[in-house]
């Protein structure tokens, strides 16, 4: 939702009509998202409770491109597991992180609680499904048996997976509607100001 001084170089962050240029304030949101998510991977946290997913819903939603969206968390994830360990179940992760991206492009003009709220949990479920799955698949007997035992054991995993998407959606999210309240150059575009007219 940045908006400049000239139609040029309009800009918007949640405009499904309008998309963020790649000019210094996208290039520095993107790099910045980056950087949270590589740090943050290593910081002690309960396992699991991670801003990534957050991140890339995030990223969906504001940047316009998926594929410049796609980047950051895929890039916060292959800068940190190079230092963190590579693992057979990578491109599964890796892909969970893409549906984020994904569902983040679904609400770009509906950036309320509840759509927010409702696409970090299907993330989460979905995570957790895929993932687990992929994980019986490779590590556990290929029996019901063996199923129900790897969902089981990470039935804890999932609930830090779900608390940590509600919990940085909500700062990222409630981050960018504080700044676009205290500076209404932030707004999207055709966003009414409070004097009635519609900004540009």
């Amino acid at each position: 939702m940045l908006r400049s001084r000239s139609k040029k170089e309009s800009t918007s962050l949640s405009s499904p009509s309008t998309r963020v240029s790649f000019k210094l304030p996208g290039i520095l949101l993107v790099v910045g998202l980056i950087v949270i998510g590589v740090v943050a991977r290593f910081l002690p946290y309960p396992p699991n409770f991670s801003p990534i997913g957050a991140i890339a819903l995030f990223a969906g939603a504001t940047l316009g491109s998926r594929l410049r969206a796609a980047l950051i968390p895929l890039t916060a994830m292959f800068l940190s597991d190079l230092w963190l360990g590579m693992h057979t179940l990578m491109p599964v992760v890796y892909g969970c992180f893409l549906l984020n991206v994904w569902l983040g492009s679904r609400i770009q003009s509906r950036l309320r609680p509840l759509p927010i709220a409702g696409m970090s949990i299907f993330g989460a479920a979905f995570f957790f499904i895929v993932t687990n799955g992929a994980c019986w698949f490779m590590s556990y007997p290929l029996t019901w048996a063996g199923m129900v035992s790897c969902y089981t054991l990470a039935i804890p995993f999932f609930q830090n997976t779900l608390m940590g998407d509600l919990f940085f959606s909500s700062v990222l999210f409630g981050s960018l509607a504080l700044a676009q309240w205290r500076f209404p150059a932030l707004r999207p575009v055709g966003l009414p100001n409070t004097h009635g007219s519609v900004e540009r």
